[in-house]
């Protein structure tokens, strides 16, 4: 099929990648527009047009895809379909009607549960014992469209955030790849999403980083989880130099108990409102991350230390 893709982040490249392997005509990549990255903070390319750019792809990245001018230049392309995999712009329905075939959208989750921007962190930090990720035609509503494929992913123990998100892109290409076969065959098979068991997966706000020692072992642990490697749950600890901030990156639940946000071995053993958990990945602020037995060698932490 003569396709569109639009996606933006590492996610979205696996995607492309396995639409690319399968002889499809990529008329048109779209990406969000250069951002600042790095320690330099200069812009660079997203993922996504770094990797098109490289296999000789035609590149677009409007700041925003409601102008007249960029409607008119998207249905000018004739596409058969567009595939959108993270992009990170709402689309208006003069862009979902443009394609013949209409627009589909890789979600890294099983809808109706976590519709949304963030449904791989808020996943795990609802303690969800399973996933997945879904390809569904898009609709006007915020991830409501019929679903035609699905792929479910157990969330393991000691899964993170940027674990999942691996798996997930994986996964969910492979899925890609032969839903979009499908769609071209005419075998595809729609199924409508129920409203019920409907949950938003909300944009993680920068407030719910804060490790909060007072709440229950097991939601610290799910939430130091959910979210690393980024934005990274963090907490601080006082230090000869004054509070010290440290990201929490990998953590597991013990049974044990004590005074929240205290520790209770010099082996990072923290006592929270209820039970216990055990870091066992951290980063100092400026520095790499660390499996905590390294880390502890170069900045000790006894029992009986309080963390903010």
């Amino acid at each position: 099929m003569r396709i569109a893709f639009l996606g933006t982040p590492d996610f979205s490249v696996p995607s492309l990648a396995a639409l690319v392997d399968d002889g499809h005509e990529i008329a048109c990549v779209y990406s969000q527009p250069p951002a600042p990255r790095g320690r330099g903070q200069a812009p660079r390319p997203s993922p996504v047009q770094a990797f098109a750019e490289s296999h000789g792809l035609s590149v677009r990245a409007p700041v925003s895809l409601r102008e007249p001018d960029a409607i008119e230049a998207f249905r000018a392309l004739n596409l058969d379909a567009a595939v959108v995999v993270a992009f990170g712009q709402i689309l208006t329905s003069d862009i979902l009607d443009a394609p013949r075939l209409g627009c589909f959208n890789l979600h890294a989750s099983l809808l109706p549960r976590w519709r949304g921007a963030a449904p791989i962190q808020r996943s795990i930090m609802a303690g969800d014992a399973v996933t997945g990720a879904q390809v569904m035609r898009m609709t006007p509503g915020l991830d409501e469209g019929p679903v035609l494929g699905s792929v479910t992913l157990r969330i393991d123990a000691l899964e993170t955030a940027g674990t999942l998100h691996d798996r997930l892109a994986t996964a969910g290409a492979e899925l890609l790849a032969r839903i979009m076969r499908s769609v071209a065959d005419g075998t595809a098979v729609e199924i409508p999403q129920s409203e019920e068991g409907a949950t938003y997966a909300k944009k993680i706000k920068p407030t719910e980083a804060h490790i909060r020692w007072d709440r229950p072992g097991r939601r610290v642990d799910r939430r130091i989880r959910g979210l690393s490697p980024f934005p990274g749950a963090w907490f601080t600890i006082d230090s000869d130099r004054g509070p010290v901030r440290i990201k929490a990156l990998l953590s597991c639940v013990e049974d044990a108990d004590g005074e929240a946000g205290v520790t209770l071995d010099d082996r990072f053993l923290v006592a929270c409102g209820g039970g216990a958990v055990r870091l066992l990945r951290v980063q100092r602020e400026g520095r790499a991350p660390q499996d905590v037995d390294v880390f502890l060698r170069g900045f000790p932490i006894p029992a009986g230390a309080r963390l903010g």
